[in-house]
């Protein structure tokens, strides 16, 4: 290219792209795009979260979308410079399709895309009402018979649900389910969130005492309304609670608690599910077009059965169901598991003075907490990231047009070098006979996170007393329980007076097989992973989180949820596709994910 600046180099490409997709040349677009190259879409083109890989991964998704969704318009984004680093430019850019408009990053090499981000961000004639759009809020002048802003909210949460239906409704109330409701009341989409709890927060307040996000603030912020300048770095799950139920009620959600969902059916004549639930004592039959399970990403607890279990005097609890140490000073509790929430309960047990055992069963991702936040975090979610330029929505979309099919290449030097800093303390933990490991390619927490959203701890404390032998570590498998004891498979005898099995979850789709029937679960299939091959994630690749935040292959039926920030910028996403649905745009799926695993 005749000019070598770099945003001269940088526009010469997106006014190429912009002739090619005008025309309707495939083989001039893809010709743009490098062999190892990757286009990430959220919904702008696919109305589906897909990455293609490659040129000709480029030329099927267009040859099906292009003539649908029309992308076009790309352009640098206005007061954004592109900048080269290492051979890379990387750009910031917009554009519209035929029904949006949308933002996203580009990073070229030798002049040729190697990675593409697009992400819708609204629909046109839908946007929500906010800035120049905002609603007034109060009607100046006098009218008889006025309704005040309380009197309409008072009579929309009389009637939907009973006079009118809503167009959706979302099983379950945490960050997720609230996020979500959030995003389809700014878009006008008649919503209701049903959870079974007393409370919006409820959720986070009903866990063990000691529970607190281990994720920094700036990783955590919700849709709208960010978290105070001095609100903690790490939130105590209470407080976390009482923010939520602030949230609910600040963002006039349609919230139904003490309601618990029965059973849900899918009419396909009428395209409608029924929903009978029990709220409060009452039944109520919901008769909504779309159903979103936001039940949380882990989905049901694992309890495995064990020989001996019946006859077993003391307490069994899951880690969802422990609320904490008080009742077991000076009692002997045995905590099966070594990931985050058996680390979390053993601490706060061995605080209150009960005689500790953690049962390791399988080798442990262990990331110390001020490492992570520094070197895995830090340019992206800090309070220096913010003063860099770097907003949340910036660092969103940074961290999400990076293709999972590479991301891991990005993890392990950042990995690497926590473990040369915290060398000592690997050290004293393998001293301590605490197995280890890095992950299946030593990528480390994110990538085991994505995979599987198992297998880690970050550390904020219980490690030293593994370490110091203050919690004491037996590593083998359960093979049975006696009346006051766990036994393992090597004969080893555990006395406990209770047994907490921080065991897991299963599949979000366990839900949906409780919920609507084992045949639908079935037809949707494994919920989360990515299918990297690689420990609880098996192939085949499918380059995107199975079944979250996009169609699935049971109509009308959607999953939603994840930690914090993945619950504010992928409600986004699923936001926009509900709009368009219940708008009646053409939203023709390119992709949808194939079935292969079915939990």
């Amino acid at each position: 290219m005749l000019d070598s600046t770099v945003t001269s180099r940088t526009q010469q490409v997106l006014d190429t792209l912009n002739a090619a997709l005008e025309a309707g040349d495939m083989d001039g677009a893809k010709s743009l795009f490098a062999t190892d190259s990757y286009w990430r879409d959220l919904v702008a083109v696919t109305w589906n979260l897909k990455t293609v890989e490659g040129p000709e991964g480029v030329a099927d998704m267009l040859s099906q979308q292009l003539a649908h969704t029309k992308p076009h318009k790309f352009q640098l984004q206005a007061g954004e410079i592109p900048a080269e680093e290492g051979g890379v430019i990387t750009a910031w850019i917009t554009f519209e399709t035929r029904v949006g408009r949308g933002w996203g990053l580009m990073r070229l090499r030798d002049d040729r895309i190697w990675t593409l981000l697009t992400a819708l961000q609204e629909l046109k004639g839908f946007e929500e009402k906010r800035g120049k759009r905002r609603p007034m809020g109060a009607e100046h002048g006098a009218r008889k018979n006025r309704t005040t802003w309380k009197e309409s909210r008072e009579a929309e949460e009389a009637s939907l649900g009973h006079d009118t239906q809503p167009y959706t409704v979302i099983v379950g109330g945490g960050q997720g389910g609230i996020a979500l409701a959030a995003r389809l009341r700014q878009l006008g989409v008649p919503t209701i969130v049903l959870d079974k709890h007393d409370r919006p927060g409820d959720q986070w307040r009903s866990r063990y005492k000691s529970l607190c996000l281990h994720d920094p603030i700036w990783y955590d912020h919700l849709p709208y309304i960010k978290f105070p300048e001095n609100w903690p770095v790490f939130t105590p799950k209470d407080k976390v609670g009482d923010w939520l139920e602030m949230y609910t009620r600040v963002m006039e959600i349609n919230y139904w608690t003490r309601s618990e969902v029965k059973s849900a059916r899918y009419d396909e004549a009428s395209g409608t599910w029924t929903v009978l639930i029990n709220r409060d004592g009452r039944q109520v039959t919901l008769k909504p077009t779309q159903l979103v399970l936001a039940t949380g990403m882990s989905g049901k607890p694992n309890m495995p059965r064990f020989p001996g279990m019946d006859r077993f005097k003391g307490t069994i609890q899951h880690s969802s169901q422990h609320d904490g140490p008080d009742a077991w000073t000076g009692k002997k509790v045995v905590v099966i598991g070594s990931n985050n929430s058996a680390h979390d309960i053993c601490a706060a047990l061995w605080e209150a003075d009960a005689d500790v055992t953690m049962v390791q069963r399988s080798s442990t991702h262990i990331v110390r907490s001020d490492s992570l936040m520094e070197i895995g975090l830090g340019a992206l979610y800090s309070e220096d990231a913010v003063a860099n330029g770097v907003t949340t929505e910036k660092a969103d979309m940074i961290f999400a047009s990076l293709p999972y099919r590479i991301m891991h290449e990005f993890q392990i030097p950042l990995y690497k070098q926590m473990r040369e800093r915290d060398a000592g303390f690997y050290a004293g933990l393998e001293k301590a006979g605490f197995e280890l490991d890095w992950g299946d390619d030593e990528s480390g927490l994110f990538m085991k996170y994505l995979r599987r959203g198992s297998g880690y701890y970050i550390d904020v404390g219980a490690s030293q007393l593994i370490i110091d032998g203050e919690v004491k570590l037996v590593k083998g498998q359960v093979d049975h329980f006696e009346e006051d004891a766990v036994v393992l498979t090597d004969g080893t005898r555990l006395e406990a007076d209770l047994v907490v099995m921080a065991t897991g979850y299963g599949s979000m789709n366990g839900w949906a097989a409780d919920l609507i029937s084992q045949e639908v679960a079935d037809k949707v299939g494994k919920v989360w992973g990515l299918g990297s091959d690689t420990t609880k994630d098996p192939g085949p690749w499918e380059g995107e989180q199975r079944n979250m935040w996009k169609p699935t292959q049971q109509e009308n039926l959607w999953f939603h949820g994840g930690n914090l920030h993945q619950s504010r910028h992928y409600s986004l996403y699923l936001a926009l596709q509900l709009k368009a649905r219940m708008e009646g745009l053409d939203t023709p799926v390119y992709g949808l994910q194939q079935v292969h695993h079915l939990s």
